[in-house]
């Protein structure tokens, strides 16, 4: 039997007062945590209690917390008398410590934006929920670019019965943008794994669904994701440079399985499968190419044994997904291979490229020595899905800079639906800026390609680092949105100095990001070359 969610009118007056304890967990982050608990405290009266929760730090985190606390009863500090190694301790400590009919979750470097407990609490009376989940939001620092996180479960108010009603949930394994009925956690025994656990968010987001909690979802955002690449010391999640992440995480999605399949939710037991290769698969594959032979060697192993726990109805799925092809060829390989293909397909969207084998009787294939790696559902899928494979070269000179692109034919659907023009954009990753769009007309270039050449106002699009994004228009109307492979040697990639009547001189980067994609790195003017070849030389003595 599910405790009832505190029985409380509908009333805005009753939304808005003290029923939401608010979890804060950090170690040694002093220079963050203080902004953390603020944003909790900031939401309002429906804020009962922030507790923060300090896992033993030796920064001063501890005086921090403590001059917030004289400032405002809410708060309450707990102090951890040994470091736990990990984040799913110090949350269990502040489940023991709440008092408040529900409870969310804050990490001491990121922020609840204004509403967000409102917006949270109001679903959740409304809908008599356990468990109410809405929007969070990835914000690159300092850039401050955002990016949303699992979009497509959070673009209506949704009341779910069950979890199993959407089993998409098992994509959206955060614990920070939900509120919990406390009594719901308490009664079902629901906890975060303990000690230097990695990734316990995936184990809690299992044990929480497999409890079957009457759900709502929201469209509001309700949490911040701060991500800090240029850290110092990486989040848990983002240092991913060592294989015992790999295995941590690897690790995390065996055991959600297991949670899943023992209460008998079958369906999104599947589901998380089916995740953990369009999502951790990928993700990983990505970055290969930035490890040595040995992480090689160890991921691919690893990954190969893992993988070997999937029965027939789990490659069943929707077999021609990215992450199942990827992991068809993963599984059917002793040792790593084909590693800038499948870093390509790894992408975001996907694209495929070149060559492509085909069996005797026409039976579209991953390779000529991997035939049992098939991709015939390519034949019969949507051109607007297709991983189409567009090679991108800017060519920078002093009179007019072009972008040539070519698009590859694949297995005869490229030309079966006719494609017609290519839309290119610039995209910054500084803000929310969109530059140079043009439209270009694609013509027969060669067997099997179409081309057109774009020119590019690099001028125009000014300082920054610009992602190129293309969309694929076809005879029927079909279109396709895809990124473009950069074409690497021939000194392709260099860097150059180009004049410029706008702004004297531009220092001009085409390179290839972890995924193969192009994009575009500009400085403007003197001051803006000069600075790019001070860090460059700070780079090279450090």
């Amino acid at each position: 039997m599910h405790p009832d969610p505190p029985d409380l009118p509908e009333t805005a007056a009753t939304r808005r007062s003290p029923q939401v304890g608010v979890v804060v967990i950090g170690y040694n982050d002093r220079a963050h945590v203080g902004d953390a608990v603020r944003s909790a405290l900031a939401q309002g009266p429906s804020v009962a209690e922030v507790v923060a929760v300090d896992d033993c730090s030796t920064d001063g985190s501890a005086d921090v917390l403590a001059e917030l606390a004289a400032e405002d009863p809410r708060l309450r500090v707990v102090r951890r008398e040994e470091n736990s190694g990990g984040c799913g301790t110090p949350r269990n400590t502040g489940i023991d410590a709440v008092t408040a009919p529900y409870v969310m979750f804050l990490d001491s470097d990121d922020v609840l934006p204004p509403g967000a407990v409102d917006a949270l609490l109001t679903a959740a009376v409304q809908a008599r929920a356990e468990v109410v989940s809405g929007l969070c939001v990835r914000r690159e620092l300092p850039s401050g670019r955002e990016q949303p996180w699992q979009e497509p479960l959070y673009t209506a108010h949704t009341v779910l019965g069950r979890p199993a009603q959407r089993p998409r949930l098992v994509h959206d394994t955060l614990c920070v943008n939900k509120l919990y009925c406390t009594d719901f956690l308490r009664e079902h025994g629901i906890r975060f794994p303990e000690g230097r656990f990695l990734y316990e968010d995936i184990v809690f987001t299992a044990r929480v669904l497999a409890a079957g909690p009457r759900m709502a979802l929201v469209p509001d955002r309700v949490y911040v994701w701060h991500v800090r690449r240029s850290a110092e010391q990486l989040s848990l999640s983002l240092d991913r440079g060592h294989i015992d992440n790999w295995k941590a995480r690897t690790g995390a999605c065996a055991l959600a399985y297991d949670i899943l399949l023992a209460a008998g939710q079958k369906e999104l037991a599947r589901a998380a499968r089916a995740k953990f290769l369009d999502h951790e698969v990928r993700m990983y594959a990505r970055e290969l190419g930035l490890r040595d032979a040995h992480y090689r060697r160890a991921w691919w192993t690893h990954t190969r044994e893992y993988l070997a726990r999937y029965d027939a109805a789990d490659w069943e799925l929707n077999p021609s997904a990215p992450g199942r092809v990827l992991a068809r060829v993963i599984l059917e390989s002793a040792e790593p291979r084909d590693l800038p293909r499948l870093r390509e397909l790894a992408a975001r969207p996907a694209r495929l490229l070149p060559p492509y084998a085909h069996t005797p009787d026409g039976v579209p294939v991953w390779s000529d020595d991997l035939p049992q790696v098939t991709l015939a559902p390519l034949l019969t899928r949507p051109i607007s899905v297709l991983p189409l494979a567009v090679d991108a070269e800017l060519r920078p000179r002093a009179r007019a800079t072009t972008l040539r692109l070519r698009l590859h034919e694949l297995y005869g659907r490229v030309a079966e639906a006719g494609p017609r023009e290519l839309d290119v954009s610039w995209h910054s990753r500084e803000g929310d800026r969109t530059r140079g769009r043009a439209t270009a007309a694609l013509t027969p270039s060669g067997a099997d390609v179409w081309s057109a050449d774009v020119p590019v106002d690099l001028a125009g699009l000014g300082a920054g680092t610009w992602d190129l994004r293309l969309t694929v228009r076809f005879a029927d109307g079909a279109q396709r949105e895809v990124t473009a492979h950069a074409l690497a040697g021939a000194g392709r990639l260099r860097r150059r100095a180009v004049p410029s009547v706008r702004h004297g001189v531009l220092l001009v980067q085409p390179y290839a990001t972890h995924s193969g994609a192009l994009a575009l790195r500009v400085a403007t003017g003197v001051r803006g070359v000069t600075k790019v070849v001070r860090d460059r030389l700070r780079r090279l003595l450090h």
